[in-house]
């Protein structure tokens, strides 16, 4: 017999999913035949499959030690040793946490940057923190932005709220607000809803607006709906500063969006922006987030687009 606290990262974990992660060399047909048959309980009692469990909860499971042992084999609790825990926290409860994320950090880890991504620093900050208190569940981010765009990420310190994360974005209802400067004399407000076509190979994405832009780039089985909203802060004669809210969430869907109105993001050299002395990226600034259960969170703009929009005369 296997007893196991429930922790606190692990609350809102539905239960066939904690123990098909506590035991991942069972299949998962025979997790639901042990829960089915009485052999798992919960503080005593006998419960469903789909039960969200609490942080607290005792774990009572009826299986040999061995069996136990040779059904859980391979889980590890990752150490974080060396690895930089410096993270600008915007926010912080025990089931969330809000991070502003700097310019030129990838949020995950590719095959290029495999160690100083964000997450793994907000996951060394929690394990510093003693945070990490589950092999089987690792906080993690609930949006992502591209590497040379800053702002806010949100991160599920639990199960249960990066369920409901996802689950805000999915339907759309957390309002998500970006800051960036423009190329060109944009005035008032508006909203883009060109279709998008991404190319993963090159890296890229496509609005399109007919079915001939359709097929040049894939088929319109592959385009995706996108809905830009914005709102001219500051309208100049050669750039203009845009409070951008994004209501879906398509890669580069704001870098394209403008683009194809003719106004690239200044510096964004990949959709048709030039560079601007130094910058030769994006400056774009995720600075405001909005839950629907009313909580706001905000990040200043960073120092580097602070500097370049003085210069070209926007009052930020």
């Amino acid at each position: 017999m296997i007893n196991r606290k429930v922790s606190n990262s692990e609350g809102g974990k539905k239960l066939h999913r904690f123990l098909r992660n506590l035991m991942p060399n069972i299949p998962l047909g025979q997790i639901y035949k042990m829960i089915d048959q009485g052999k798992v309980k919960v503080n005593g009692k006998r419960k469903n499959q789909n039960y969200e469990l609490v942080a607290g909860d005792e774990l009572t499971i009826y299986v040999e030690d061995e069996a136990y042992k040779e059904a859980s084999i391979g889980q590890k609790k990752t150490k974080y040793v060396g690895v930089n825990a410096n993270i600008d926290v915007a926010f912080e409860d025990a089931e969330l946490l809000v991070v502003n994320k700097p310019t030129g950090m990838l949020t995950h880890p590719d095959q290029a940057d495999q160690k100083d991504t964000l997450v793994n620093r907000v996951h060394a900050y929690l394990y510093r923190k003693g945070e990490l208190d589950s092999p089987m569940f690792m906080p993690a981010t609930a949006n992502r932005l591209d590497r040379n765009t800053s702002g806010l990420v949100l991160v599920g310190k639990t199960a249960g709220m990066l369920h409901q994360l996802n689950q805000w974005i999915q339907k759309h209802e957390l309002s998500k607000y970006y800051v960036t400067i423009v190329e060109g004399h944009l005035t008032g407000e508006g909203t883009l809803s060109g279709d998008l076509i991404r190319d993963e190979k090159s890296n890229r994405t496509h609005v399109v607006h007919t079915a001939e832009d359709a097929e040049r780039h894939g088929g319109a089985d592959r385009a995706k709906s996108a809905i830009t909203h914005y709102r001219v802060l500051q309208p100049g004669a050669a750039y203009s500063l845009v409070e951008i809210e994004l209501v879906s969430g398509r890669t580069h869907q704001i870098r394209t969006h403008f683009q194809s109105i003719g106004h690239p993001l200044l510096g964004d050299i990949k959709y048709g922006g030039r560079r601007y002395g130094d910058i030769n990226h994006q400056l774009l600034h995720a600075w405001r987030i909005v839950l629907p259960d009313g909580r706001e969170f905000k990040a200043a703009l960073p120092a580097e687009m602070k500097a370049v929009a003085d210069r070209i005369g926007l009052r930020v």
